[in-house]
């Protein structure tokens, strides 16, 4: 993938305007559940801070559809933030508009504005070019560090890099890097035996993407759910030789002891493994022990291991395994996508 990252392009003192993927989950009480997201982004952020950039960060949170609730305010993310970053954030009432241009024009060298969540207005999944417009006022340079929406059309993914110089920050380049290597034949791509493991549901999301790892790996692991709709809707694959299905019940809460045996025997021979979507009703411990038996595996395996989607690093963030992975993806539908050979119009855009 050809696109400037930020070490190409002079940012020393500049007004940095940064879309970041900050859409974390929050529970009951409006708290932060997993702040994995905003963790993975705080490279780039230290490195403007760094060459004295004065820093704008945009975000969504949630699907407010255009409407402000309150409950998706991103005042809890500028708390983290300040925390992480070790200096006050400031954190804007709205993310277009005259005050706010004016908040920006008058921050300091290494100085940080969070604007509001930008689904606040329509216009931004609209993909409204008057929008970008409006966002591209508060910036000389725009830096997408937000992989996990590269594959929405939304105006400060698309349109926003149109107008002004434009670059990947250090999340976005780690993870096209590391999941073109996975896609790759050869000594440059990913070391062989390679198993991908694709779990949960909704098998017309995952048809594609399943033919077309299955191209590179030598064995597909699907969950129930999804080779029971294969077979329902007579869903016919590349390679069906390489897919493995759970033995028994395809629609059971869990995978049986004889599954995790074939799962377990075919990822230990695995140098390199993707995992994508968690298998059976993990939420309920009682039903994850197949889930934490592919991941314990997986572990220790040795193999070199990516794992993506928001249930699945959800689930080995509960599980504390998360730093025991090589790459964890901070995309689910941008990631599956990539893998698909799908366009992403935030890549497109950066080129």
């Amino acid at each position: 993938m050809r696109f400037k990252k930020i070490t190409d392009i002079s940012v020393i003192s500049k007004r940095v305007l940064v879309r970041c993927d900050f859409n974390v989950p929050m529970d009951e009480k409006g708290n932060i559940s997993d702040d994995f997201r905003i963790k993975q982004t705080l490279p780039t952020i230290k490195y403007l801070m760094d060459d004295h950039s004065r820093i704008i960060l945009m975000c969504h949170l949630g699907e407010p559809e255009g409407q402000v609730v309150p409950e998706l305010r991103v005042n809890k993310i500028a708390e983290r933030l300040s925390e992480y970053l070790n200096c006050s954030v400031l954190k804007a009432d709205d993310c277009i508009g005259p005050e706010i241009e004016s908040e920006a024009n008058t921050l300091g060298a290494g100085e940080i504005l969070l604007l509001e969540n930008l689904r606040f207005h329509k216009e931004e999944t609209d993909n409204n070019p008057e929008f970008a417009k409006k966002l591209s006022y508060l910036g000389d340079v725009y830096v997408n560090d937000a992989f996990g929406v590269c594959h929405r059309n939304n105006a400060s993914i698309t349109e926003v890099p149109e107008i002004m110089p434009h670059c990947a920050g250090f999340l976005l380049e780690k993870e096209i890097t590391t999941l073109e290597k996975i896609m790759k034949e050869g000594p440059e791509g990913a070391q062989k035996p390679m198993v991908a493991i694709i779990g949960g549901k909704k098998v017309e999301t995952k048809a594609k993407f399943i033919d077309n790892i299955s191209e590179v790996a030598d064995y597909v692991i699907v969950s129930g759910l999804i080779a029971k709709e294969v077979a329902e809707k007579g869903i016919k694959f590349k390679y069906p030789e390489k897919i493995i299905t759970p033995l028994g019940q395809l629609d059971a809460l869990d995978i049986s002891k004889d599954s995790i045996k074939l799962f377990r025997e075919k990822i230990m021979q695995a140098k390199t493994v993707l995992w994508n979507g968690p298998f059976g009703k993990f939420e309920e411990r009682k039903y994850a022990k197949g889930s934490l038996a592919i991941a314990e595996a997986i572990i220790e395996s040795g193999a070199f291991s990516v794992v993506g989607g928001g249930e699945t690093v959800e689930f080995i963030t509960k599980q504390g395994m998360i730093d025991k992975f090589s790459h964890v993806s901070t995309g689910g539908g941008a990631m599956l996508s990539f893998l698909s050979g799908d366009k992403l119009p935030g890549l497109e855009a950066l080129k």
